[in-house]
Parts: structure tokens; C-alpha cells; sequence
């Protein structure tokens, strides 16, 4: 069965604009979020309706895409009373586009078939400019033919869609892959600090670095556009790039699989979140590594 109305839950900085290219797709939307205030903003930009909580959304929806902090919110929006379980018809889906615990999207998966909802996960990446411009990559896990059913929402606000396997592989990959970009970024700013010790300059480092074979993310799409600027304004916090880490560093255990290189990255961005004032952008650890250097990339 086609999916003609979409619910959105969660309107924050990605939320959103994943909401208004949805809409401009042309799906009749319903719109949710804690912060009653965002939910009315995003149905006067979008054309679509707010709703009276999750069930509401549920209730009006064929499927319904949940952008929220952690799994839990997920499964509190979805299970707890008045929640989407509530208000969802036989048939309804259930797109979880958040950066979960996978081991949790598989027992909520199974929760809500047993109420006759399916679910998929499809978590993002590209951050907020990715969101804006509907750009995402997006990791999709589930039955087949439930994303495929689903693919025509998703491709409404990505430029990629891959199905990844089965549920909960969308969130295994969008952590480990968020792992790779964190250490990544760590190494780009400490060769840089050195560098500007030595002598060099930021934006000189930069170009040689971004056409030779230590270019990545961070050197491309970070450092000049977050860092050198001093804007920190990525739009991606501190807290979910830990929560983020935390997730691969479980998946990890559950499989058996030692990474030492990656807890050492975890317990770096740790050390930063708990030495920068709360709620920061995650590019902002390059402030807590300057003071450690004694430099500034600017």
C-alpha cells in the first residue's frame, strides 16, 4: 500500500527540514514535538497540521518518522500510553530516523508487530546542511519490501538510500560510521595544533592536506567551515556524537570484537564533554584540545 500521509515527531534542527521536504514531496503531513511551539512553526512552513501527541500523529498517518535524542525516546513516543502504538491503524510503520541502540530497535521492532505496526530504521548522515538540503544519506534496516514501501518518503529527503539488512542494521552502521568520523576529526585537529606550533598556517595546511592522502570530513567539511571561523555551529552536539560512541563501543562487546583504538577515541570526546559547558556543538572539542595545546586554530 502506497504511503500517502507521513507523521513527523521530533522538530528540531534536522527534524525540521526533513519535515518540509516531505511536504514539498507532496505527502499530507502531521506534525509533533515536546516543544508545542515548534510543532505549530513547522505546520505553518510546511502546510501540514500539528497533532495532539504521538497517538494523534499515529492516528492520521500511514507512516510516521521519529528524529529524536536517544532509543528511548523512540520507544517511550511509540509504546507508552497515548503513544503511536495507540493511534496507528493495522499496517501503520514506524520510521525511526534517530540515532538509536540497535539491540533496542530490534526489541521495539518486535513489540510493535505484535500490535500489527511495522518499522524500519533509517538513521542519517550529513548533518543539518544535509538535512537543509535534502542531501542525507540514509541507512535503512528492515524487511525488504517494507523499505522499498517506504523508499519514495525516504528519497524525499535524501540523495542515497541504502538497505543495510535487517532491523536494526541502520542504526549499527550510522553509529560505527559516526566512530570512524570522531576519530578522524580528532587526528585532523591535533597534526593541525602541531602545525600551527611549527609555524604553519591553518588555511595552508588545509589545502595541501585536502589534495593529498591525509584528507577527510573534518579537513573538507569541518575545519574551515566550523573551526577556522570559529562558529562551532555544526549543528551536530557534543552529547550525541558520546551517545553515538557509546552505542558502536556496546555493538562492539555484543560482537566480541576488541577496538581499542575506539574506546580511546571515546574516552577523548568524554573527557572534552565533561570539560566544556553542556549542550555544545561536537566541534567545539577542538576549544578543550586548543587549551591542551596551548594554540588556536584560527
Amino acid at each position: 500500500m502506497e504511503l500517502r500521509r507521513v507523521g513527523m515527531i521530533g522538530l528540531g534542527a534536522m527534524g525540521r527540514p526533513m519535515a518540509e521536504h516531505v511536504a514539498r514531496a507532496g505527502y499530507a503531513l502531521r506534525l509533533h514535538d515536546t516543544e508545542p511551539g515548534r510543532a505549530r512553526e513547522a505546520a505553518e512552513a510546511t502546510g501540514g497540521q500539528a497533532a495532539n501527541g504521538p497517538a494523534g500523529v499515529a492516528a492520521a498517518s500511514d507512516a510516521v518518522i521519529t528524529m529524536l535524542p536517544t532509543g528511548a525516546d523512540v520507544a517511550r513516543t511509540a509504546l507508552d500510553a497515548g503513544g503511536l502504538a495507540d493511534g496507528f491503524a493495522d499496517g501503520g510503520v514506524l520510521i525511526d530516523m534517530s540515532s538509536s541502540e540497535p539491540s533496542g530497535t530490534v526489541a521495539l521492532a518486535a513489540a510493535l508487530a505484535g500490535r500489527g505496526v511495522g518499522m524500519i530504521d533509517a538513521p542519517v548522515s550529513g548533518g543539518r546542511k544535509g538535512a537543509v538540503e535534502g542531501t542525507l544519506t540514509i541507512m535503512a534496516g528492515g524487511e525488504a519490501a517494507l523499505v522499498e514501501r517506504c523508499r519514495p518518503v525516504l528519497e524525499a529527503m535524501g540523495k542515497r538510500v541504502v538497505h543495510t539488512g535487517a532491523i536494526g542494521s541502520g542504526h549499527a552502521l550510522k553509529a560505527l560510521n559516526n566512530t570512524i568520523s570522531a576519530a578522524g576529526f580528532l587526528a585532523a585537529v591535533e597534526a593541525f595544533l602541531v602545525g600551527k606550533r611549527f609555524g604553519l598556517a591553518p588555511e595552508t595546511m588545509a589545502e595541501v592536506v585536502n589534495a593529498s592522502t591525509g584528507m577527510n570530513n573534518a579537513t573538507r567539511n569541518k575545519l574551515a567551515q566550523f573551526v577556522f571561523s570559529r562558529g562551532f555551529d555544526s549543528g551536530f552536539s557534543m552529547d550525541l556524537m558520546v551517545k553515538d560512541l557509546d552505542i558502536a563501543l556496546d555493538l562492539a562487546r555484543d560482537t566480541g570484537t576488541a577496538t581499542p583504538f575506539a574506546a580511546l577515541s571515546r574516552e577523548i570526546w568524554a573527557q572534552a564533554q565533561q570539560n566544556l559547558e553542556p549542550a555544545r556543538d561536537h566541534t567545539e572539542i577542538v576549544r578543550w584540545l586548543e587549551r591542551l595545546a596551548r594554540a588556536e586554530l584560527r
